[in-house]
């Protein structure tokens, strides 16, 4: 399977929740990963971050996401590992596994806009040929927080390598709320019966997925 070479220039729409998850209901790391890093914690709970993602044009791909991260600490040093995630892309799955050690899975995303949120909310669901994964209706508020920087170091374990990965790019940031529905059972159960700390929107985001090649 062919895919871009890295880094991934992405463009599009994202809708994030963070969650606080009770540390035993946390998704396990990779055996590799988890003596590295260690799951950010308060007060007993893990940081879950899940995102809705349509990638649109002016980017290398264009494709559907639904992905799950844990916040952990590399000694001082905050990443996000991301340990559940689908698409709709053959070529994203190839890549993101070959070249960051991202576990993607391949899925049937539906994405609709939110006519009752003038267009700018989401109506989302993910599922496979063994049920549905998620589901989620995301509205946006009036309070537009501004376009700001946006950027992350993802942590995976590549083969058995811990590889560190830059995400760094832009978006318009708008306060959002995310009603979800998590099947008992489903891969996401760890979320399922909770609700999001909050939500945003990462409209029209511009992002660098990966490290630059080196100049020769």
């Amino acid at each position: 399977m062919e895919y871009p070479a890295e880094p991934w220039h992405l463009c599009g729409q994202m809708y994030v929740s963070v969650w606080l998850v009770p540390r035993a209901r946390l998704p396990r790391l990779p055996a590799g990963l988890a003596a590295a890093v260690r799951p950010v914690t308060i007060g007993g709970h893990g940081i879950i971050g899940t995102a809705w993602v349509e990638y649109g044009p002016g980017g290398v791909l264009q494709y559907r996401e639904l992905l799950s991260a844990v916040l952990v600490r590399d000694r001082a040093r905050p990443r996000v590992s991301i340990v559940d995630i689908w698409v709709d892309s053959p070529a994203s799955r190839a890549g993101g596994r070959q070249l960051w050690g991202i576990p993607k899975e391949l899925a049937e995303l539906e994405f609709s806009p939110d006519a009752a949120d003038g267009g700018d909310g989401l109506t989302a669901r993910a599922g496979t040929g063994e049920g549905v994964i998620a589901q989620a209706r995301i509205s946006t508020g009036p309070r537009r927080l501004g376009r700001w920087p946006a950027g992350a170091s993802v942590v995976q374990l590549l083969g058995d390598r811990v590889t560190v990965t830059p995400v760094r790019g832009r978006a318009s940031i708008r306060a959002a709320h995310a009603a979800w529905r998590v099947p008992a059972g489903a891969p996401l159960a760890y979320l399922r019966d909770r609700r999001p700390l909050f939500t945003v929107a990462l409209r029209d985001f511009d992002i660098l997925f990966g490290r630059r090649s080196a100049p020769r």
